[in-house]
């Protein structure tokens, strides 16, 4: 069954997180204002899954049960749905900021794999409890929470090695029917508005760690589970103009000895399928995040291109405006471009889904990771300091100072005051305030550090192949001890570190040699 989003906001009153939302309990997830951008966030994938404008990529047909699901809950199994997907989180996020929900896909993906190798491995039955719960929230349509970043503590030591356990999330008991785990994860995305989370490991974990090696699926109102988040957006703010009806909520979720059954667990310490799942997910999720954040791109250009309107000017005729737009355009669509790479060269996975390509997933991610700030710097080029200048929204209204202000701060004749001012706060909303600076760190650190996808890239880039290509070009090869040698007349060495001894002539042209060497 496809939800819409009123379906999905009445779908959260089923359950009873115990949340707090700076400081305060929460009553009703659904009714909490603090948090109606992040559940407005999730709900556009629910809406536009029922649309049929945007059907073909906001939904698939589950090659398991053959039902059509949503987008956001379905195993990649094809190239094209690899595109689909990046091109559906495109979409979502151009409308939202960041829908959240394909976090949701990225853990499902990544799952499917793990299990899969954990069985082949183990001779576990991992991979059936996890097609059953696959189907089971595929058919109710719900949206999980990715648990996966740990607290950490001392980052120098290793979990087990940690004064407080609890830094990281970890079993405690292993019983007949289930395990009990215990810890914080630090940085969950919308998780008060989630109806389970999907707790996975952050990290490799040697075997003397491996009851830190869990992943499980908990209800977010399972006994033991606690939420203490931010609020979603800026929602009241009337200078927000995007982000008090769309954001993002994050928050700490404490795990206090929560019982899970064994039909709901999918790793158990098994440590070295741990640390595929996490680097499994990593990729999915980096080939994700390029989608969403072309989809802000399109909000800075779309955004970028009103406001040079408004200022009167004219990108055609004025080259610098035109370059900087030019600029803006080019970064977007250069990691988005990634994204369609990964996508067109992807690979099988041994438990028959598609697995994007880790180079350009990690490239596409670490391009955005690193230009989010630039193209910041662009739309604050184009759109001229109104932004900062503007005085606040209240003055909008105020008798004494909103008709001179009109007056002064309007632009072009034919574009009204009230419409430039509107541009201007959306920009100011994107790139200044509270919230763009929130979507720069999540931008650089969502999805792993730039140091992680730098060594991804390093660790899966054919290097090798490289120097075997330029080898071949300058004519040199390897002898049987593996010494790399020069077929190059006259050199002994590969870098001709050694001049060839030279056989002296007889007689007196000896002796002439001999002479000028010496010299």
């Amino acid at each position: 069954m496809l939800m819409s989003a009123a379906d999905y906001r009445d779908s959260l009153r089923a359950y009873k997180p115990r949340v707090f939302v700076s400081g305060q309990a929460v009553e009703s997830v659904a009714d909490e204002p603090l948090l109606a951008p992040g559940i407005a966030g999730v709900g556009v994938t629910y809406d536009f899954a029922l649309q049929e404008q945007h059907a073909r990529i906001m939904t698939a047909r589950q090659g398991t049960s053959g039902k059509t699901v949503n987008r956001m809950l379905h195993i990649n199994e094809t190239s094209q749905d690899l595109l689909d997907k990046l091109e559906a989180v495109r979409l979502v996020c151009r409308t939202s900021g960041c829908a959240q929900r394909y976090l949701t896909h990225d853990a499902l993906n990544g799952l499917w794999q793990a299990t899969h190798l954990i069985d082949a491995n183990h001779g576990t039955d991992y991979g059936q409890r996890f097609l059953a719960y696959l189907h089971d929230i595929q058919d109710r349509d719900l949206t999980l929470g990715v648990a996966m970043t740990d607290a950490k503590g001392d980052r120098s030591l290793r979990p087990g090695k940690q004064v407080n356990p609890d830094v990281y999330v970890h079993i405690t008991e292993r019983r007949k029917d289930g395990i009990v785990i215990r810890g914080t994860k630090a940085i969950v995305t919308g998780a008060p508005y989630m109806h389970e989370f999907l707790v996975m490991p952050c990290r490799t974990h040697m075997p003397e760690d491996s009851a830190f090696a869990v992943c499980c699926a908990v209800p977010c109102d399972a006994p033991g589970v606690t939420i203490i988040s931010r609020p979603a957006g800026q929602p009241g703010n009337a200078a927000a103009k995007f982000s008090a009806k769309y954001g993002q909520a994050v928050a700490m979720v404490v795990f206090d000895d929560v019982f899970v059954p064994h039909d709901r667990v999918f790793l158990a310490g098994e440590t070295e399928e741990g640390g595929f799942l996490t680097t499994s997910y990593a990729t999915h999720h980096r080939h994700s995040c390029i989608g969403a954040r072309a989809g802000f791109g399109d909000l800075l250009i779309g955004a970028g291109a009103l406001m040079i309107e408004a200022n009167g000017l004219d990108a055609d005729r004025h080259g610098h405006i035109r370059d900087q737009m030019v600029e803006l355009i080019t970064i977007t669509e250069s990691f988005y471009a990634c994204g369609v790479a990964s996508s067109v060269y992807c690979t099988k996975d041994a438990a028959g889904s598609i697995m994007p390509d880790a180079v350009f997933s990690n490239i596409g991610k670490l391009l955005l990771a690193t230009k989010i700030y630039d193209m910041h710097r662009v739309a604050h080029y184009v759109s001229g300091g109104l932004i900062v200048a503007l005085p606040g929204p209240d003055e909008d209204h105020n008798p004494e100072t909103a008709a001179s202000i009109a007056a002064v701060m309007g632009g072009r004749a034919d574009i009204p005051f009230e419409q430039r001012v509107e541009v201007a706060r959306f920009i100011e909303d994107l790139t200044v305030s509270h919230e763009a600076g929130w979507y720069s760190v999540i931008s650089l650190h969502g999805g792993g550090s730039p140091e992680a996808m730098k060594r991804e890239i390093w660790r899966n880039y054919p290097v090798m192949e490289k120097v075997e290509l330029v080898e071949s070009l300058l004519d040199r090869g390897l002898l049987n001890d593996g010494r790399r040698v020069s077929k190059q007349p006259g050199r002994c060495c590969t870098i001709g570190c050694e001049t060839p001894e030279l056989t002296p002539p007889s007689g007196t042209a000896a002796s002439s040699l001999a002479m000028e060497r010496s010299v």
